[in-house]
């Protein structure tokens, strides 16, 4: 109880610091700004950036944008950073984007304009400027796009001792990381020591005898998605990148991998939803408009399809109206399943636990749990449906089609991710029309083509 009050009283907060930067910003204080603005975390500074209208915004910067920052930078929304860095004066930019790692400098400039990415470029040092420009070689949402190029790397044939006398000594280390690389004399790597090892060992202990079993490496031009799926899978910290020769050039941390996973997992949600994967609340009116629009369309014609069933039975919803009072509970019952099931099933195969040597078998499962619900709120809606209209054959009529369409929406909403996938389709795209359309037109057919056979 204590925990959700803090929670509470800390939301209070912040919704005061908010009110109150906004009325810094209308008085021009700028020292009031600072004030404010000073004990925020970066990503506290760009949710704030992001939340305020686009005058507000202009008017802030316009008091504070000496103090942005390259973290600041690196923490705010694709769709707003633009706004932001054309907002900056070029010193201040050039020392915000001094301070990011390679990975995070790649970050902003993919976003980016070429007039803008030139500016960036133009700001670092040239030894960092040839380390983003290499790694802005790779195709995008690559590997080479998600590595930082700062790695440590130590000879296989080192022990403790001379690392830890090469860590101390060096002055470019990164400001973090969690493994020492090892690697031969083609700066091939073969393995890597975690710091802790490196600490808690004696200095005369090999490091190729204290090297981590979880060693793997990954290619540069392997897909960010496949990235942070074996992040997760064998629950890495950081993997050497190598090139096509097997050559270290990079390494991906688990910082960036996790990045990619909540990308990921939000567009899928936009998607699902029928919304436009770069969808967000800084959108105009005509963007977001322009973004919901073409599912909004899909979604009309799957709906027109329909309804061209229920036109087909007219003459039978006319001579008995409780068809149509009906009819929106299995419609309704349908499409909730339906969506069940798809959800399951976008994220099965997003996390590949969905594969073709288990799809029968979840296929199977998922027809019974669809044929389990079906006669269970079937034999409900039957109770209601035979009370609520005094006709017992439309009690069965009711009964029935609910276990059809049940049947239907689990097996559609595992379906036709499956078959859109197969086709080169994204799933969380493109499903939620189909599955819809799919579970309406069954479960209409079945409940008034068994009414026009059994009651008329």
């Amino acid at each position: 109880m204590a925990d959700i009050e803090a929670a509470v009283i800390e939301d209070v907060m912040d919704a005061r610091r908010v009110a109150a930067i906004r009325e810094a910003v209308a008085a021009e204080n700028t020292a009031r700004v600072t004030e404010l603005l000073e004990p925020l975390h970066a990503a506290d500074i760009a949710d704030l950036l992001e939340q305020i209208s686009k005058s507000e915004r202009r008017a802030l910067l316009h008091l504070w944008s000496g103090e942005i920052d390259g973290d600041i930078l690196s923490e705010l929304d694709e769709s707003i950073r633009e706004e932001v860095i054309e907002g900056l004066a070029p010193d201040v930019l050039a020392d915000a984007v001094r301070e990011l790692d390679t990975d995070d400098v790649v970050d902003i400039l993919e976003d980016l304009e070429e007039p803008q990415q030139e500016l960036i470029l133009d700001a670092l040092e040239d030894a960092d400027r040839v380390a983003v420009e290499q790694a802005m070689s790779y195709p995008e949402y690559s590997a080479g796009r998600l590595m930082q190029r700062e790695v440590v790397a130590a000879p296989e044939h080192w022990n403790v001792g001379q690392a830890i006398d090469f860590l101390r000594e060096c002055e470019t280390l990164p400001d973090q990381f969690y493994h020492v690389i090892l690697v031969d004399p083609r700066m091939k790597p073969k393995g890597y020591v975690t710091l802790g090892r490196v600490l808690s060992s004696r200095r005369d202990k090999m490091l190729r005898d204290i090297q981590e079993e979880s060693f793997r490496t990954i290619e540069a031009h392997e897909p960010e998605a496949d990235v942070a799926y074996i992040f997760n899978q064998y629950h890495l910290i950081s993997t050497p990148v190598v090139d096509e020769s097997g050559r270290l050039v990079g390494v991906v941390t688990i910082d960036d991998a996790m990045n990619v996973l909540d990308e990921e997992h939000e567009e899928d949600m936009l998607r699902l939803a029928g919304v436009d994967d770069e969808a967000s609340l800084s959108d105009t009116v005509w963007e977001a408009t322009k973004g919901r629009a073409v599912w909004l369309f899909v979604n009309l014609l799957t709906a027109i399809l329909a309804s061209g069933v229920i036109s087909a039975f007219a003459e039978t919803i006319n001579q008995m109206v409780a068809l149509a009072v009906l009819m929106p509970i299995v419609a309704s019952m349908g499409g909730n399943a339906g969506t069940q099931t798809m959800t399951v099933a976008v994220r099965a195969l997003a996390t590949r636990d969905l594969t073709a040597q288990n799809a029968m078998r979840v296929i199977r499962r998922e027809a019974a749990v669809g044929a389990l619900n079906g006669i269970a709120f079937g034999l409900l809606m039957a109770v209601v449906a035979g009370v609520w209209f005094g006709v017992p054959m439309l009690a069965v009529v009711m009964g029935i089609a609910m276990v059809f369409t049940l049947v239907a929406a689990a097996v559609g909403g595992i379906l036709i991710p499956m078959g859109l996938q197969r086709f080169g389709i994204d799933p969380a795209l493109a499903s939620g029309p189909f599955v819809t359309t799919v579970t309406d037109v069954v479960g209409f057919f079945a409940f008034l083509g068994l009414a026009a056979w059994i009651l008329l």
